[in-house]
């Protein structure tokens, strides 16, 4: 009995020391968090899918308090988070207009030529790394949907080969562009419709045999456009969302009808 009632002190004793000196070492490394930390990350939307350029919402947060982001560098919270952690902050925050998904590509099963049946691993950088090439395209999308996988909010399907977009249901987190391998998913302004959905870059004669919906380098659409948004190079038409004005006057001359408006 001797033993177990000594055993039992020590181990008590012993407790007492540890937990008085993790109360000590806490109070004398104790770093002070701002209030104003806990109210922003309160009004992020908590996907922390790293678009902001941060970890995550928390470390954003920590970032607006220290002044080095601003307060609208949530593109998924958009104005609805920007506004009230502007209040917070005490400075008014600037319109920042949403951002949605775009697949630079129109090459569904349709349109272009499949080079055999795929048995393997149905994830594109998977594909791209092994040298796979399911369409006669080496540009196009592969269809094995690896930004479908990553998207938080299902805004992405694969629809006759090729990755889709859903607007209503995409928060611009931007996790589909960084898993597309081929870089055909940018992020652009809602408002901005006018788009070509071409990433070839080869010349006219060679995307026709593989791709009767590619951009074939006519410039037509160049020469169309007077607001000069449109703009041409390494065989490929692009607009500039910040110069075009949606007058859609590309996309009618378009004899590929590559340009959706």
């Amino acid at each position: 009995m001797n033993i177990i009632l000594v055993t039992t002190l020590v181990i008590a004793a012993v407790g007492i020391v540890v937990g008085a000196g993790l109360v000590y070492t806490g109070k004398k490394f104790y770093v002070e968090v701002d209030e104003r930390e806990t109210a922003v990350r309160e009004k992020l939307p908590g996907n922390n899918c790293g678009a902001c350029g941060y970890a995550g919402c928390d470390a954003l947060a920590a970032a607006i308090v220290a002044g080095d982001a601003p307060v609208n560098a949530c593109p998924v919270g958009g104005a609805a988070s920007a506004t009230p952690i502007g209040r917070i902050m005490g400075v008014t925050a600037e319109a920042m207009e949403r951002k949605v998904a775009f697949v630079a590509c129109k090459g569904d099963c349709n349109v272009t030529k499949n080079q055999g049946s795929y048995v393997g691993v149905k994830d594109c950088r998977s594909a791209v790394l092994g040298g796979v090439a399911v369409t006669d395209c080496d540009y196009g999308c592969l269809g094995f949907g690896s930004c479908a996988e990553v998207c938080p909010e299902k805004a992405i399907v694969i629809h006759d080969g090729v990755a889709v977009v859903n607007r209503n249901r995409c928060v611009g987190c931007g996790l589909c562009a960084k898993a597309c391998p081929r870089g055909l998913i940018s992020l652009v302004p809602e408002s901005k419709t006018v788009l070509v959905q071409c990433s070839n870059r080869d010349r006219g004669p060679i995307v026709k045999k593989v791709c009767s919906a590619g951009c074939i380098g006519c410039s037509l659409c160049v020469k169309q456009c007077e607001s000069g948004a449109m703009e041409f190079a390494n065989n490929l038409a692009r607009v500039n969302p910040d110069a075009c004005t949606l007058c859609g006057k590309c996309a009618a001359k378009c004899p590929a009808k590559v340009i959706r408006t």
